[in-house]
């Protein structure tokens, strides 16, 4: 399962993400967005969990928790279906 993670501090490192999502289960990848020009964070994440219950337990525990002085964002990544019907204009 693929979990969004947002309000990420620039300092903050995909080993710390690791270790928070770790305790609830098996976690199969961590990548931190960046910007392709800057390559600067752009603040958020996306945590790859194998586990469904494990992830869905992970997103309500960590929800709102700290890392890093910042208040985390933790829930389902959507999926590229849905952010394509979001980013569509209507004339």
């Amino acid at each position: 399962m693929n979990i969004y993670v947002g309000n990420l501090s620039n300092s903050t490192t995909p080993e710390q993400l690791e270790d928070i999502f770790t305790p609830f289960g098996t976690v199969s990848s961590v990548k931190i967005i960046v910007d392709g020009f800057t390559k600067r964070p752009k603040g958020f994440a996306f945590v790859e969990m194998l586990d469904e219950a494990s992830a869905e337990k992970a997103i309500s525990d960590l929800q709102n928790t700290m890392l890093n002085e910042q208040v985390l964002t933790v829930n389902t990544a959507r999926s590229n279906g849905q952010n394509a019907s979001l980013n569509r204009r209507r004339y």
